[in-house]
């Protein structure tokens, strides 16, 4: 049964801006394995702006807005084959537990101007 469903868009020129005008933002919305995962790139303002659209699709799939749980309740993490998959702890696990979440679907995308992600909450 699909609890919820939710998508973000993030335009990438203005997360980068965010990202350079306030470099404490990374520590603050990501995690330490988020960030070893885009340290390799030259740029990871996309990849960064995908990760913070799940955040935020995550959000909405549980019928919530933002500041609802913490930034780092919510997190991508990548399989050994490359896909991405959320990973929900602390307030954001709560909040789904009660909602009768059992599993999550995430889909990640980015063009040269938008991040996304499509997250599913299933019961």
């Amino acid at each position: 049964m699909i609890i919820g469903v939710g998508i973000d868009l993030v335009d990438i020129d203005r997360f980068r801006r965010s990202l350079e005008r306030t470099p404490t933002m990374r520590n603050r919305l990501f995690t330490p394995i988020e960030l070893d995962y885009v340290a390799p790139q030259v740029d990871d303002a996309a990849s960064l702006a995908a990760r913070f659209a799940a955040r935020e699709a995550a959000m909405k799939a549980l019928g919530l807005g933002l500041g609802a749980f913490g930034f780092q309740d919510v997190w991508v993490k990548r399989s050994d084959s490359g896909a991405p998959s959320l990973a929900v702890t602390g307030r954001a696990e709560e909040l789904a537990t009660r909602a009768g979440v059992r599993s999550w679907h995430l889909s990640l995308t980015h063009s040269a101007t938008t991040a996304g992600a499509y997250v599913v909450a299933e019961g």
